[in-house]
């Protein structure tokens, strides 16, 4: 399908490229709502969809293809209300998801502040997989520091072990990196796919900050739901 001259506006050829091959640095700033001109255009990343449309205000909005990648969807979606995503596969698979590229930031001003500043003295706070509501959805907010890094992605079953499907929000000069995924809670399996400077993967990483683990000899982080506890 050729690249219209709104698709050109909503996404440039190079973030398509470096959104779908996983080399971009702020996934932020291309995935989710965007407002073109009055039009608010949604933009997600799905391989696996054959088709992919935003439900919103009891309306679907089909998203298009984007011309010249692979699983990049982008359209206008009318409105200001909330939205999710439903797809399918063209073989009789389908889902329905809320988007995590439609959220805001979770680590507030003063917490980055701490951070960059290295007096943060409440890491496990921030730090870690956390489940909790935010902006009215329950998911879990994973964060990880990782200075050295391009692009820091969570991984886990919910994803195929896909480092391009949930590629995280840089904090600034903090370090951290951050991504609030709704619908993701106790028991979830996961480590970070971490991109270095030199743009090549490493292994996968359990999560330094992590509350569960898997029993040996599998070794990925568990999401854990802490609240409650008597941390303090």
């Amino acid at each position: 399908m050729p690249k219209t001259e709104d698709q050109t506006a909503a996404i440039s050829h190079e973030d398509a490229r470096r959104i779908v091959s996983g080399q971009h640095d702020d996934p932020f700033s291309v995935l989710g709502p965007h407002k073109v001109g009055r039009s608010r255009w949604v933009t997600a990343l799905d391989p696996g969809a054959a088709n992919l449309k935003a439900v919103s205000g009891g309306k679907s909005y089909p998203l298009e293809p984007v011309s010249g990648v692979h699983g990049l969807f982008t359209g206008k979606v009318a409105g200001t209300k909330p939205y999710r995503l439903a797809g399918d596969d063209g073989h009789g698979n389908s889902w329905d998801i809320d988007d995590p590229y439609r959220f805001g930031p979770v680590i507030g001003e003063m917490d980055e502040y701490l951070l960059a500043e290295g007096t943060h003295e409440r890491l496990w706070k921030v730090l870690g997989a956390h489940v909790l509501d935010h902006e009215g959805a329950r998911g879990t907010h994973f964060a990880v520091w990782a200075p050295n890094a391009r692009r820091v992605s969570v991984v886990g079953d919910f994803n195929h072990w896909d480092g391009r499907r949930h590629p995280m929000r840089r904090r600034g000069s903090t370090g951290v990196w951050e991504i609030f995924i709704p619908d993701l809670g106790e028991g979830t399996v996961y480590k970070y796919e971490i991109l270095g400077v030199d743009g090549r993967t490493g292994p996968l990483k359990a999560d330094p900050v992590g509350f569960g683990s898997q029993h040996a000899p599998e070794n990925a982080s568990v999401v854990r739901d802490i609240d409650g506890y008597g941390w303090d």
